[in-house]
């Protein structure tokens, strides 16, 4: 099994602009999250993250952790909607899809999956855009790795940190 989360922030640290990540999104940001996406099980999301962004369609089963029954995306024929904590939502995932579980959530889910040592793996994306909302310090979030690796493409900067 493997857990890997991804994130997007802008250079201030923003990681929404106008209320949504795609905001402080670059155009080859999104192409690499587009194709990294499609070679996961499942994804797992917040609530507030399905309510927010646009997930009426994902190329595989959406997981979203919601103390609500109510699907925030009925237009996803994938979509599921779980009242489970981050660490029984994992496993579950694994039995139901697979293990290799992509956590797309925001910041405060991941920081708290981090804290829970259930992530392996993180991408990270930094985009040129300022002046967006939602400021999360990702250096401190990269420390949670031992093993970070930088590329840069366009002006956006992409990490892959590993255990």
């Amino acid at each position: 099994m493997s857990t890997v989360a991804s994130l997007v922030v802008g250079a201030d640290g923003a990681t929404t602009l106008g209320g949504i990540s795609r905001g402080v999104s670059s155009l080859v940001d999104r192409a690499v999250f587009i194709e990294r996406r499609k070679t996961f099980d499942a994804i797992i999301i917040g609530g507030n993250t399905a309510r927010i962004e646009p997930y009426s369609s994902t190329p595989v089963p959406l997981v979203i952790l919601s103390r609500s029954s109510v699907n925030p995306v009925p237009e996803n024929p994938s979509a599921h909607v779980w009242n489970l904590e981050p660490s029984q939502a994992i496993k579950r995932a694994d039995l139901e899809f697979g293990g290799n579980i992509l956590i797309e959530a925001g910041a405060n889910l991941i920081s708290k999956m981090l804290s829970e040592n259930l992530i392996e793996e993180f991408y990270l994306t930094i985009t040129p855009v300022l002046g967006g909302e939602n400021i999360v310090n990702w250096h401190k979030i990269l420390d949670h790795f031992e093993f970070v690796k930088q590329s840069e493409l366009e002006e956006t900067v992409f990490y892959h940190a590993t255990r």
